[in-house]
C-alpha cells in the first residue's frame, strides 16, 4: 500500500518510528484547512504563514518527544494547536483588531472615527468611545479563556457562531453558550467594577 493511502494515525505512527515522508504527507494533506482557519482568525496572510509554521515546529516537537496521544483524532489535535498559538499571539501583543475601515463613494478607504467631525462634541464622544472600549477590554479580559475566545471571535473578528465552532472544535450550540455566560460574566464585571459603558 502507497504511505499516500495510509490514514493519519498510521501515519503519525510511522513517522514516529523514523520515516520522515509521513510528516510531509500529513501536512499535504491538512495544510489547507489549517492555514483557512488561521487566515480566518488572524485576517493576515503573513501572520498566518508564521503561525502555520510555528504549529507544525510544536506538531514535530511533540511527535519527536512521543508525547502525542490523540488516536485518530489528528487534525483536530493540529488545530488546537494553532488556536493556541493565535490566542499566544494575541496575548503578546496585547492589541485588539485595527478599528474598521470602509469604502465611500470615491472609493477612498475611510476609517469609522475619521468621519466624525473634530468639533469638541465629536472630541467627547471620541473620548467617551476610548473610555468605553477600554472598559471594555478589561472586562474581556477577567473573562475565562473559553468565554474570551468567543467574545473576541464575535465581536472583533465579526466570526459567526458556525466559524467559531468549527476553529475551537465545540458544537455551535456550545459557541453559543459561551458567549451567553461571556455576556452575562461582562455585565457582572462591569457592574460590580463600576466601569462605565456607553
Amino acid at each position: 500500500m502507497s504511505i499516500l493511502n495510509l490514514n493519519d494515525n498510521d501515519l503519525v505512527t510511522i513517522y514516529c518510528e523514523g520515516n520522515e515522508n509521513a510528516l510531509e504527507v500529513l501536512l499535504n494533506r491538512h495544510k489547507r484547512k489549517i492555514y483557512s482557519s488561521l487566515l480566518l482568525v488572524v485576517k493576515d496572510k503573513e501572520l498566518a504563514n508564521d503561525l502555520f509554521q510555528d504549529t507544525f515546529i510544536k506538531v514535530i516537537i511533540t511527535l519527536k518527544k512521543g508525547q502525542y496521544n490523540e488516536e485518530g483524532k489528528f487534525l483536530p489535535w493540529v488545530l488546537r494547536i494553532a488556536r493556541n498559538l493565535i490566542i499566544d499571539h494575541f496575548r503578546k501583543v496585547k492589541k485588539m483588531p485595527p478599528v474598521p475601515v470602509y469604502k465611500n463613494e470615491e472609493g477612498e478607504e475611510i476609517s469609522v472615527f475619521s468621519t466624525i467631525a473634530s468639533d469638541d462634541r465629536a472630541d467627547d464622544l471620541l473620548n467617551e468611545k476610548a473610555k468605553f472600549k477600554g472598559n471594555l477590554r478589561k472586562a474581556i479580559n477577567e473573562l475565562p479563556n473559553d468565554q474570551k475566545e468567543v467574545v473576541i471571535m464575535r465581536m472583533y473578528y465579526d466570526l459567526s457562531f458556525k466559524e467559531i465552532a468549527d476553529i475551537t472544535n465545540v458544537s455551535i450550540n456550545t459557541s453559543l453558550g459561551r458567549m451567553r455566560y461571556a455576556l452575562m460574566n461582562l455585565k457582572k464585571i462591569l457592574t460590580e467594577k463600576k466601569l462605565e459603558v456607553i
